[in-house]
């Protein structure tokens, strides 16, 4: 029985995006890409931030991403924050509850709590739909209650009912390339938020690693040196 349920666990997330009605692609991301994650978090504190809060990522830790504290300042800082301050929202949420009918998500866990697969795709499936009261909807996340905030760069897309797939019928500022690899860099950034000392953290295992494989080899040695005149 309990190894049933094991089972059925593993694969629930794969049952999940089946039933959404679209292939869960792989998203092309790397953390180590500063660049990708500066553009990215450019994005973030641009678009997402206006609704969404992320609680547990402070903007110095962005320098962590090549950017410099008078860089922050200048250009990610716009309603009088400091730079050690963590990434609020203004929006109250009893006000958000009641626009949208449920408070946006800190978004600082949300890779964690979705993964960046489905984060990719998620940013990559809103279509309209006139029966929803924003006027759109999402092919991972049926029935969302977020608008499409990022349309206008996308365009419009419309639902094949009988494929199940997603056609553009109003091209965006960016072609469907562009668009892809602006959510990749917006998918990127949120990876990073989500655990901004991973790098560190691998980094640091490995020097544990070593560092416990010289230790090995050197006990070895003292070992071998202690017993070799005792029989």
């Amino acid at each position: 029985m309990i190894k049933k349920l094991f089972v059925l666990i593993a694969f629930l997330p794969i049952v999940a995006f089946a039933t959404s009605g679209i292939g869960i692609e792989s998203a092309p991301i790397d953390v180590s890409d500063q660049a990708s994650l500066q553009r990215g978090a450019r994005t973030f504190i641009n678009n997402c931030l206006n609704c969404h809060s992320a609680n547990y990522m402070r903007y110095n830790r962005l320098v962590d991403i090549g950017l410099t504290e008078k860089e922050i300042k200048e250009n990610l800082l716009f309603a009088g924050e400091k730079v050690g301050d963590t990434m609020q929202v203004a929006m109250n949420p009893n006000d958000a509850k009641k626009w949208f009918g449920v408070a946006p998500p800190d978004l600082s866990v949300e890779v964690r709590a979705r993964g960046v697969d489905w984060i990719y795709a998620y940013l990559r499936g809103f279509y309209k739909d006139a029966s929803t009261p924003s006027g759109w909807n999402n092919i991972v996340f049926r029935n969302v209650a977020m608008p499409h905030v990022l349309y206008q760069l996308q365009g419009e897309q419309v639902l094949n009912e009988e494929t199940q797939t997603l056609e553009l019928v109003k091209p965006g500022r960016l072609n469907q390339v562009e668009y892809d690899a602006f959510v990749a860099d917006l998918t990127n950034y949120m990876a990073y938020m989500a655990e901004p000392a991973k790098e560190q953290r691998k980094k640091l295992g490995v020097a544990v690693l070593l560092f416990l494989a010289v230790l090995l080899v050197l006990a070895k040695k003292l070992k071998a040196a202690y017993w070799k005149d005792i029989k």
